[in-house]
């Protein structure tokens, strides 16, 4: 794994991780609405593949696949978010200490950094990480490269308590607020530097997805017409937001809520 834009160290976001039913589909659905290339591996735990998906050459997220039995009992394939932070033993503690649960200890993955798997207070589930000492990172690619992840939004049971919780922990800080009316109020946040996400209290509880990445892409018209061809669901757009991008909002054909960015 090499981690992909943003900064290094606490507080930002630093992997993205789809957990499906079926690699080899989500391989192809990916490939063709987001354009990344794909690259399997061996995994971490013995028999259990590992996709690494590029944006160009550079790695930027990272998919496998998990066993029927995983998706029992109202788990869903999802995508999920790594948090970098400089200290994973600490910071596990610390969700633990402020209400939130540990679904899987800490755990080293040899040459490449340290992670725990968690849940905040609200049962919305992401990954901490320590990157090794003295990983490389590429550079930042520029604003809105195609492929790269730009936008982390949360729709939470409480999205003030949810704020509330983040800031904290990773010392997230408010920007912009807008008010959605019966939506509630979108509330973005930054971590250190311009904006990175918005947090929201979800209007649909009993299907609320949690996080949703936006990964860019070069149109999102087109790419909500390749996620109809590709087997996939638009729930949303294209729509235009605040700054001129146009997003849309989908599942993937098995089950994965995520979102696409981009120009018309």
């Amino acid at each position: 794994m090499t981690l992909n834009n943003g900064k290094a160290g606490p507080s930002n976001f630093v992997w993205y991780e789809l957990v499906t039913s079926d690699a080899k589909a989500a391989e192809a659905f990916y490939r063709g609405v987001v354009g990344w290339e794909a690259d399997t591996q061996a995994g971490v735990t013995p028999g259990e593949p590992y996709t690494i998906l590029k944006a160009g050459k550079v790695p930027v997220a990272g998919m496998m696949a998990m066993p029927k039995e995983f998706f029992t009992g109202g788990t869903k394939p999802g995508w999920i978010g790594y948090i970098g932070v400089d200290d994973v033993e600490r910071f596990t503690k610390r969700v633990q200490e402020a209400g939130g649960k540990l679904h899987r200890p800490v755990r080293e993955i040899p040459s490449v950094g340290s992670f725990s798997v968690v849940a905040d207070p609200q049962g919305t589930v992401f990954v901490l990480f320590q990157p090794k000492e003295g990983a490389e990172r590429p550079p930042e690619p520029p604003a809105g490269t195609p492929g790269y992840t730009s936008w982390h939004e949360l729709h939470a049971v409480d999205g003030k308590s949810a704020f509330e919780f983040y800031s904290g922990m990773f010392g997230w800080k408010k920007t912009e607020a807008m008010d959605m009316g019966p939506m509630g109020v979108y509330q973005m946040f930054a971590a250190d530097g311009p904006p990175i996400g918005g947090m929201m209290t979800a209007e649909d509880q009993a299907n609320r997805p949690g996080w949703i990445y936006y990964f860019n892409v070069e149109s999102a018209e087109a790419a909500a017409g390749r996620v109809k061809e590709k087997g996939g669901k638009v729930l949303m757009g294209p729509h235009e937001v605040p700054g001129g991008s146009w997003i849309v909002q989908g599942i993937d054909p098995q089950g994965a809520f995520f979102a696409v960015v981009g120009p018309k």
